[in-house]
């Protein structure tokens, strides 16, 4: 009998071993991780955020079953440092990708999370929009790649997939969501990172690589060519709602009150129309719908609880505040702050908020620790891991710094490098080739950043204190000075 037993016993032990190495190795396994990257979408372009007629169903899930950040900046408010600022975890002033021209060389060499996260045993995926240069080529880390030259078009892209150039039919936003799927969708036994980068809510301007460019359509590239058809209605009869700083018109702002040959003067006249407003909302609904099919194809395979998935932008964009448009760039609130959302349940509360100073170098460093692998000393973010944890952060940063260096895309804006420091209520931001014109908010009192209190007697103790931070964070980064 007692032999009868010990047989018995062993056999179910060969049978059950088996499934319990796999269980074990599956817990062991690190997250899977979905980064979805937007283009000049606004914070408050968002359901989650507080727009009030938006439909952003899918990413204002990420919201209630995740954490909504409040406080995100990007490093650098424009499209390929703050790209580069995303992958690399540095400032523009460390990566040396400083402004919109081709940096497609330098691209190639940087050191990115998803590099490291490829070398640690990550099947990764770059699906969408590189902008760092318009050479589409595959940079180094990723198994996938799929991208477009520069800008790239919304309708019939021309894009390299793996190194062989393809045009592809169809709506980008529809064919980049079509990739991602197949990605998550293979067979594999080790945990993957998507990169997808959409091509929305920018305009539709076609850039390649012999750097010859197209015109921007009349439309301000927001019209027929970039809207898909089933949305062209979408918002007709919604009213376009204004912040109090669109109807002033940089008064108190001396760099934007600058005479620029062949401009006009900040007014009425010269800020974004309904019309882009009511486009750029129905491209990132097109862009929703796919994060939503994205997260179907998650839940069929069974990996929708063990993926990190992140949503943000890389900078915003100005509807008429000031009377700008397209400029973006500058540090105000519509263009420097960021949407974040994060959902991960093994961490996460649903439902929660952070309320952190975060900036775009802490995603880098966030995502190599969620896959515990050992973070560069030479990345600058600090990992939100905590936070996304729920700890107390009593020791996390009092300031940030936001930094952009001239160019000469934006005729208003050059010579109109910066470097500004914001605080829990303040925000001080020191021009470095203009004397004369800094600016600095109280943005608990003037959140829509209208009253420069740069020459406010009552301010002067608060200004002193400010330079006295930014000086500290401009040696802590070694970032240049004025």
């Amino acid at each position: 009998m007692l032999k009868t037993a010990r047989l018995l016993g062993f056999l179910f032990s060969v049978v059950l071993l088996p499934w319990t190495s796999c269980a074990t190795r599956k817990e062991a396994m690190p997250p899977n991780m979905v980064f979805i990257l937007m283009d000049d979408v606004r914070w408050d372009d968002i359901g989650a955020y507080g727009h009030p007629w938006v439909r952003t169903p899918n990413i204002d899930r990420l919201a209630r079953e995740g954490v909504r950040f409040d406080r995100v900046y990007a490093a650098t408010p424009l499209c390929s440092p703050n790209r580069a600022s995303f992958l690399t975890g540095q400032y523009a002033h460390t990566h040396g990708i400083g402004d919109n021209v081709d940096r497609s060389e330098l691209s190639h060499r940087l050191n990115t999370f998803p590099r490291i996260l490829h070398d640690a045993g990550y099947a990764t995926a770059y699906i969408g929009k590189w902008h760092m240069g318009v050479d589409d080529s595959p940079r180094p880390g990723f198994d996938y790649w799929l991208s477009i030259q520069g800008q790239g078009r919304y309708f019939d892209p021309d894009m390299n997939e793996n190194g062989e150039a393809k045009k592809m039919p169809g709506y980008i936003t529809d064919i980049l969501t079509d990739k991602s799927i197949d990605f998550i969708r293979q067979k594999r036994d080790k945990p993957f990172l998507l990169y997808l980068a959409h091509k929305a809510v920018h305009p539709n301007i076609f850039q390649y690589a012999d750097s010859s460019t197209e015109p921007t359509p009349a439309d301000g590239g927001f019209g027929v060519g970039a809207v898909h058809e089933r949305h062209r209605d979408l918002y007709a009869d919604r009213e376009i709602q204004r912040t109090p700083n669109a109807r002033t018109y940089a008064e108190g702002k001396p760099a934007l009150q600058r005479v620029i040959p062949g401009l006009p003067p900040l007014g009425p006249t010269t800020g974004t129309t309904d019309d882009v407003i009511r486009n750029r909302l129905r491209l990132l609904t097109a862009a929703d719908e796919g994060i939503g099919r994205i997260f179907a194809t998650l839940e069929e395979s069974g990996l929708m609880d063990n993926t990190v998935i992140v949503f943000t932008s890389d900078q915003g964009y100005f509807y008429g505040e000031y009377g700008l448009d397209e400029e973006r760039r500058l540090a105000y609130e519509e263009i420097s702050r960021l949407p974040l959302l994060v959902r991960y349940p093994p961490w996460i509360r649903p439902g929660s908020t952070a309320h952190e100073l975060v900036l775009s170098i802490d995603l880098a460093p966030a995502f190599l620790e969620l896959a515990g692998v050992a973070v560069p000393q030479s990345m600058q973010g600090r990992s939100l891991v905590p936070i996304l944890k729920g700890e107390p952060q009593a020791d996390w940063r009092r300031s940030i710094l936001i930094e952009y260096f001239s160019d000469t895309v934006m005729p208003r804006l050059v010579t109109m490098g910066y470097q500004a420091v914001r605080t829990d209520r303040w925000k001080y931001i020191q021009y470095t080739e203009l004397d004369g014109m800094d600016e600095l908010y109280d943005l608990e009192a003037d959140p829509y950043e209208i009253r420069n209190l740069i020459s406010d007697p009552a301010a002067s103790q608060e200004l002193e204190q400010l330079q006295a931070e930014l000086q500290r964070l401009l040696a802590e980064t070694k970032a240049p000075s004025r």
